[in-house]
């Protein structure tokens, strides 16, 4: 039986994902399950429930593979949970989904208390992903609930404390478009104190914090170790970044492309002059507490909305076609966030034929909305594909064409997130990043293509 290995926890926007991986970071066993939202009750919310069912019984199966020596919650932004002790699974209310749109009437009463861009370098952004404006809603419509919670805990660090009983504040999750983080004082926002949320926000801990053992009842329940520490956990872009970050020089600049549901280019060593509100332009806050410039659109959601379902491949045959014949795809195509929210997505020029045309057109449309957020950011360092895109043979070697002189390379491990969350466990050790050059593809008129969107972008 493998000694000493780890289980991560990895619950995306769409889909929850646990792993166990071995002493040196290799992938023994993995499975997964759909993050499906629940739409009744009060409001939509994460099935919680469902959730911690599915991962007591996977974590089952892995304790008889391998002896697991720590378990590490790796999640989605935007996202808390009110605890209350004396609920069964320890929420006072349900934890709210991000996409949830909150009363319009609401906006003006959050829009007086948030503080201002210069603060928090968080952007005014729709539905509930500014952290601070579902909490003030929830407080504002369930007062009785929100008052008897005892803690506020994100998303990462309430997995944590159901595994451990050991309640922490984290500052990745905490410094995620939260409205809640001041990125240049490392310390909270001036929110909290105006809404006198302080009292419930617990101590601060490193995201490589072991917070403890798992509890009794689920060592009996699973059949891990009893000494299987929990660590603090970490919000899932920035487990991306974590290789890239530690054992590496302080002033080494790279962007890495953290892609799943969400595309967010993430710019360490960048500036945060160029940070521009309106176009959902903001700073992460990586697991050192540094500020990271960051730009980010609804990636894999967008990709999905263009391809269809049924999730065909596409060749450079059919890629070249849709430029030959200029058929465009507009933003955008997902209601949440990204530099063109609002705007309705459309298609100019010849519908695609078939559904590997429409794969080539998602994949021609997140190529360029990714070279316009690297622009933007004057992101001109190297470059780092991580996530689900590794998975389209042409992404990288797309976006290489459109920028010469910077290079691109597609990290081998198809998850970022997982590598990050193992580092967690181990922290002080760092993989070495196992990455491929992506050789750029000359399609015929492919920059000139990106010129003739740029202008329909701007006609717009």
């Amino acid at each position: 039986m493998t000694e000493t290995a780890t289980i991560v926890l990895d619950i995306g926007k769409s889909n929850c994902k646990l792993s166990l991986l071995d002493a040196a970071g290799q992938l023994l066993a993995d499975e997964r399950c759909p993050n499906a939202i629940a739409d009744g009750g009060l409001y939509p919310h994460h099935d919680t429930t469902r959730i911690w069912a599915w991962m007591l019984a996977v974590m089952g199966r892995f304790s008889r593979l391998a002896r697991v020596g720590a378990i590490v919650p790796v999640t989605h932004g935007a996202t808390a949970a009110l605890i209350s002790a004396d609920a069964p699974d320890g929420l006072a209310l349900p934890v709210l989904d991000y996409e949830f749109k909150l009363p319009a009437d609401f906006d003006a009463s959050y829009r007086a208390q948030r503080p201002l861009f210069a603060e928090t370098c968080s952007p005014a952004l729709p539905a509930g992903l500014n952290l601070g404006r579902q909490l003030a809603w929830l407080e504002a419509s369930y007062p009785a609930e929100f008052g008897r919670a005892s803690q506020i805990l994100m998303y990462p660090q309430y997995w944590a404390w159901r595994l451990s009983g050991v309640a922490a504040g984290e500052v990745t999750s905490l410094g995620c478009h939260t409205d809640l983080w001041n990125p240049s004082r490392r310390d909270y926002s001036s929110l909290v104190e105006t809404m006198g949320w302080a009292a419930k926000l617990p101590p601060l801990r490193d995201a490589w914090a072991r917070l403890g053992p798992l509890l009794p009842e689920l060592v009996a329940a699973t059949g891990l170790p009893a000494d299987a520490q929990v660590i603090c956990g970490i919000h899932d872009s920035n487990a991306s970044l974590l290789r890239y970050l530690v054992g590496q020089p302080e002033d080494q600049a790279r962007t890495v492309l953290s892609t799943g549901t969400w595309l967010i280019a993430a710019a360490i060593g960048g500036s945060a002059e160029v940070l521009d509100e309106h176009q959902d332009m903001l700073t992460n806050t990586n697991a050192l507490g540094a500020p990271v410039p960051c730009m980010r659109f609804m990636g894999g959601r967008e990709y999905a909305s263009l391809a269809g379902p049924e999730l065909a491949a596409c060749s450079e045959a059919d890629l070249a076609r849709l430029i030959a014949q200029q058929t465009f795809a507009l933003p955008c195509f997902a209601e949440s966030g990204g530099p063109f929210a609002g705007r309705e997505g459309r298609i100019v020029g010849p519908a695609p034929a078939n559904p590997a045309e429409r794969a080539a057109l998602a994949t021609l449309y997140a190529v360029l909305m990714t070279d316009h957020c690297l622009s933007a950011l004057g992101a001109n360092s190297p470059v780092v594909v991580e996530g689900s895109f590794t998975a389209n043979r042409f992404f990288g070697s797309l976006l290489a064409a459109l920028r010469p002189g910077q290079p691109v390379t597609v990290s081998d491990d198809s998850s970022g997130t997982t590598a990050g969350g193992w580092m967690l466990a181990r922290w002080g050790q760092s993989p070495v990043p196992s990455e491929t050059a992506a050789q750029a593809l000359d399609l015929v008129d492919w920059p000139g293509y990106r010129r003739q969107w740029q202008a329909l972008l701007s006609q717009s």
